[in-house]
């Protein structure tokens, strides 16, 4: 099975960028559909993009990312990355990579079996 670590998480100032890296281990990760979630303090975990397995290139995101944060995948490298720009206060946040076999909803955190231990992102005003 799949081991997930991530990293690239920091802290900037609203309007800044950051990019998040998932380094995928112990099998294959285009195999698996990938994503990132995210949790704040007292929210729940919050699916925002998510990329479809293989070579396709399907994407899909949340309204509340949707032009700001982009998913993409290095087959090649076993990377997955989640560029964030235009960072706003509201995007300050655990970030986690998933990983899944099953399906690749943003709605539902339960048809993800893979997680990373999370890398916090923190947006200043």
């Amino acid at each position: 099975q799949v081991q997930l670590v991530e990293s690239g998480g920091g802290s900037v100032q609203a309007g800044g960028s950051l990019r998040l890296s998932c380094a995928a281990s112990g099998d294959t990760a285009s195999r698996y559909f990938m994503g990132w979630f995210r949790q704040a303090p007292g929210k729940g975990r919050e699916g925002v993009a998510a990329m479809f397995s293989g070579g396709s290139g399907s994407t899909r995101y949340a309204d509340s990312v949707k032009g700001r944060l982009t998913i993409s995948r290095d087959n090649a490298k076993n990377m997955v990355y989640l560029q964030m720009n235009s960072l706003k206060p509201e995007d300050t946040a655990m970030y986690y990579c998933a990983a899944s076999l099953r399906g690749w909803r943003l709605s539902d955190a339960r048809d993800w079996a893979y997680w990373g231990q999370g890398t916090q992102v923190t947006v200043s005003s």
